[in-house]
């Protein structure tokens, strides 16, 4: 089955919790605290692969989470780090945060990574929270927990020309003869379901990807027919070879077919109709195509270069091949997101803390003071008083008092809810 789009949930691992040990060894006294780090949770990493022309895979499978880091031990041995996940992705997928719609990734080379959920660090044992004033601490740090978040992933094909026009017009004729691509050819409206590819080899060492989208209608940018499903496919193309029916064999006007597909080209995306385009009057063979090429190239032949072809005899191909091939080099490619050797997307807030009244309760928001108290050991003495102290150098004290917070209020940190003491 070709699937285009999917929403998957994706948790980097949590970061292991540090340790709290002293050293106790013979003729060593007073050793000191030892306890080691927490090693990083795993994270979770999209790889392109260029063998993968759908998403599939995650259609049954939508929650995936790193692994988690192991905890720290005593004698300042640090914990192992979780390892990462790979999820391989086609190139060509678009990944958007879910909640903002804001874009994430552009995969669009073999082998490129993202980083998509940062596993979180992994806690400080005791060894580390060591001064001249504390030398036996018993504080340390939980790990971090990983980042996550829901995703939305868009497949749109990486074709260099695409083929777009009405159904039955012979597009996937067309595609079938100049490629090896085999797509299901009947004589009934919306054959193509999905879009089909194929490499056109022009000569040695030369060639291009081809796309076939199933066949558009009028409306088809407002979800009409298949078109809305199949249109982004579009939109990576360098080249449009809009195929027409000539010989009007539908009972339709080719010349009011090409002013369709283009209307509905620029109301799907303006970008669209400013692409490139080449004219493919197709069944030439059938009575009438010769009257109709004439009418057509009387009103079109100065604003688009025309090639009268037979999708089912071949005639005309050939030209229609080399043309592309001479175009495309001056064609430039257009990427939604420059792509990276490896990129971390960091769903991080760039505000310290935010403070809302919600139902009565103080609601304080912020990735920065959330860390802290997740990573806070709420049983831990001197933990707890590590944490107040960060509170207060972050100046949430004074700004809880600002948004008019008395004692006995309810304060609520990510999952902690605690009375506040003024």
């Amino acid at each position: 089955m070709f699937y285009d789009r999917a929403k998957i949930y994706v948790k980097g691992g949590d970061g292991g919790s540090g340790c709290v040990a002293f050293r106790r060894e013979k003729y060593v006294p007073e050793g000191g605290p030892s306890g080691g780090d927490g090693g990083r949770g795993g994270s979770i990493i999209f790889v392109g692969d260029s063998g993968l022309n759908t998403l599939v895979d995650f259609r049954y499978h939508s929650h995936y989470k790193g692994n988690r880091g192991e905890h720290g031990q005593g004698k300042d041995m640090t914990g192992r780090s979780g390892e990462d996940r790979t999820l391989r992705v086609p190139v060509g997928t678009v990944i958007y945060n879910a909640d903002t719609m804001e874009l994430v990734a552009d995969v669009v080379e073999h082998g490129q990574k993202v980083v998509v959920a940062r596993g979180g660090r992994g806690g400080r044992g005791n060894a580390r929270f060591a001064t001249p004033n504390n030398k036996v601490p018993t504080a340390y740090e939980k790990g971090e927990p990983g980042q996550e978040r829901w995703l939305r992933l868009e497949l749109k094909l990486l074709a260099d020309v695409g083929l777009a026009g009405f159904p039955n017009a012979g597009k996937s004729t067309v595609i079938s003869r100049v490629s090896a691509a085999k797509p299901k050819i009947a004589d009934y409206p919306f054959t193509t379901l999905v879009p089909n590819l194929g490499v056109v080899r022009v000569r040695e060492g030369e060639s291009f990807v081809m796309a076939d989208i199933p066949g558009l209608i009028e409306g088809a940018h407002t979800g009409l027919g298949l078109g809305h499903e199949f249109l982004r496919h579009l939109e990576r193309t360098r080249l449009i070879i809009h195929v027409l029916d000539m010989s009007g064999s539908e009972g339709r006007d080719p010349l009011e077919d090409f002013r369709i597909i283009n209307r509905e080209l620029r109301l799907y995306n303006e970008k669209l109709a400013r692409r490139p385009q080449l004219v493919a009057a197709n069944k030439m063979d059938l009575p009438d195509a010769a009257k109709n090429l004439d009418a057509f190239k009387d009103a079109f032949s100065g604003s688009y270069e025309i090639f009268p072809i037979s999708a089912v005899t071949g005639e005309g191909l050939d030209r229609l091949v080399y043309r592309v091939a001479e175009m495309l080099p001056a064609i430039p490619r257009e990427v939604l997101h420059q792509a990276e050797e490896e990129k971390t997307f960091r769903f991080e807030n760039r505000d310290r803390f935010e403070i809302i009244r919600e139902d009565g309760m103080f609601v304080v928001t912020g990735q920065e003071i959330e860390r802290h108290v997740a990573m806070t050991d709420m049983e831990n003495e001197d933990a707890v008083t590590r944490l107040q102290q960060i509170m207060s150098l972050m100046g949430l004290d004074k700004a809880l008092r600002q948004a008019g917070a008395k004692e006995g209020d309810e304060v609520k940190i990510g999952n902690l809810v605690f009375d506040f003491s003024d």
